[in-house]
């Protein structure tokens, strides 16, 4: 189905969208978004209303030009290890392939992250038979640098389940930090050369103010809660992320995917 998209409307209203990210590929904008499904059951702070069984990928020519819907890129029926709820996706491109990076909740309830493939970046996407080896949470965001090394950024509070791994290890009854002790910070990780694992185990990013202290689990106007993005303008990375309960949206900066010292407000690797 195609839609000229109009400013301030939604790109598409045949089906619900949500979470996207977008990326320039072959020269046409491809956007990721989730597929909301409609329900008649409760809500709550979970998510267990976000059924989300497929991913359905947008592409555009240009700002102008139709939006294309390219069907089911991926359903929840061909992804051996996942039971439930395929949530915000990302895509990126490296070693002539695309891969499609999604969170879902495997056989017990838990999320975890998994990577599908193709060799186009509309798909259809072919999922590995298991989540990638050491992850957890949801909301995964690839960022790939100049040398084409591959950083994941991911993790999501509440339905999210980030808050459960505090220890290393799913504790099902952990409650997020007292309000007056720093926020739990996006984790990151480097990909594998062929983008199907972690290089190395995924690691907490601390997000502080300008004197360098980290930001307070009671400070929602700031505090990380789901939703990282990481790009790079004028020699500084920008982690960009959602704060939650306030419904804002925050982009502290740093020269380094790697720095230690911050100047201004920035994020660090710690």
């Amino acid at each position: 189905m195609n839609s000229i998209p109009k400013p301030n409307q939604p790109l598409v209203t045949h089906i619900y969208t949500a979470d996207p990210s977008a990326h320039v590929f072959e020269g046409k904008i491809y956007i990721y978004p989730s597929h909301d499904l409609d329900h008649d059951g409760p809500s709550n702070d979970n998510g267990d209303q976000y059924a989300m069984e497929d991913y359905h990928i947008l592409s555009m020519e240009n700002l102008a030009s139709p939006v294309v819907d390219h069907g089911e890129a991926l359903h929840l029926r061909d992804v051996p290890w996942a039971s439930q709820q395929l949530w915000a996706p990302d895509a990126a491109f490296k070693n002539n392939t695309y891969y499609l990076f999604f969170p879902a909740r495997d056989k017990e309830g838990i999320f975890r992250i998994g990577v599908a493939t193709s060799p186009s970046p509309a798909g259809p996407f072919q999922a590995q038979p298991d989540y990638i080896p050491g992850s957890y949470s949801i909301d995964p965001a690839v960022f790939v640098d100049e040398g084409n090394r591959a950083y994941m950024y991911f993790g999501g509070l509440w339905g999210g389940q980030l808050e459960k791994w505090q220890s290393g290890e799913f504790n099902p009854g952990q409650e997020g930090p007292a309000l007056d002790k720093p926020a739990i910070g996006p984790r990151v990780a480097v990909l594998s050369e062929d983008m199907l694992s972690f290089a190395e185990q995924p690691q907490e990013i601390s997000i502080v103010d300008i004197e360098g202290t980290p930001i307070l689990a009671g400070d929602e106007d700031r505090r990380y809660f789901e939703g990282p993005w990481v790009h790079k303008y004028n020699g500084l990375y920008y982690l960009s992320y959602s704060t939650g309960t306030k419904h804002r949206w925050y982009m502290p900066s740093v020269s380094s995917l790697w720095a230690r010292s911050p100047s201004r407000e920035k994020f660090c690797h710690p």
